[in-house]
């Protein structure tokens, strides 16, 4: 009987602290913009993992291996000489308008971010347009309890939406909104 009291107190205070300890959470989002283009036309110019010059934060990219699973680029931001993003291709579809894709490395100053993977998906629309979908899952820049706060999950959260928008605001402006 004492061995049982014993382990019910032992329970009672290992499960709050099982949840207190808990680490971060996987966070996730998809942003979309409709443009009039085909999706043909839009694919042109998104369907190419070596070339992201038409997102406005991207100065350069330089990789290898094509539109090839495990193909690598690595994004120089801003300007010459600027941050740098590396990333890796882990699945392409022609057919589906579509690639998935992760960052290997990135200091957290530049993207808040952790254990990023991102899909980019152009879809055709009932009215001849298109639907840019760019959707990612990612964790906190910070892995343990009690984050700064510009490593915590609103800071990465925001982060990545905003490289999102930029991307998708610059394609809408290029190719013109469907509504």
């Amino acid at each position: 009987m004492r061995y049982l009291k014993f382990l019910i107190v032992m329970i009672g205070v290992m499960i709050p602290a099982m949840v207190l300890a808990h680490g971060p959470t996987r966070q996730k989002i998809t942003l979309t913009t409709d443009v009039a283009a085909s999706p043909a036309e839009v694919w042109e110019v998104i369907g190419n993992f070596q070339d992201m010059s038409w997102h406005p934060a991207v100065y350069e990219t330089a990789g290898e291996g094509g539109n090839e699973i495990d193909a690598t680029r690595v994004l120089t931001l801003g300007e010459e000489g600027g941050p740098t993003i590396s990333e890796i291709l882990y699945k392409f579809s022609d057919e589906k308008m579509s690639y998935s894709y992760r960052i290997t490395d990135v200091l957290v100053e530049v993207l808040p971010v952790t254990n990023y993977s991102s899909h980019l998906t152009v879809k055709p629309l009932d009215d001849g347009g298109s639907q840019i979908e760019w959707r990612g899952a990612f964790y906190r820049g910070y892995p343990n309890n009690d984050p700064p706060p510009e490593l915590n999950d609103e800071a990465a959260i925001a982060a990545v939406s905003g490289v999102y928008q930029a991307g998708l605001d610059a394609l809408a402006a290029r190719f013109g909104s469907s509504n």
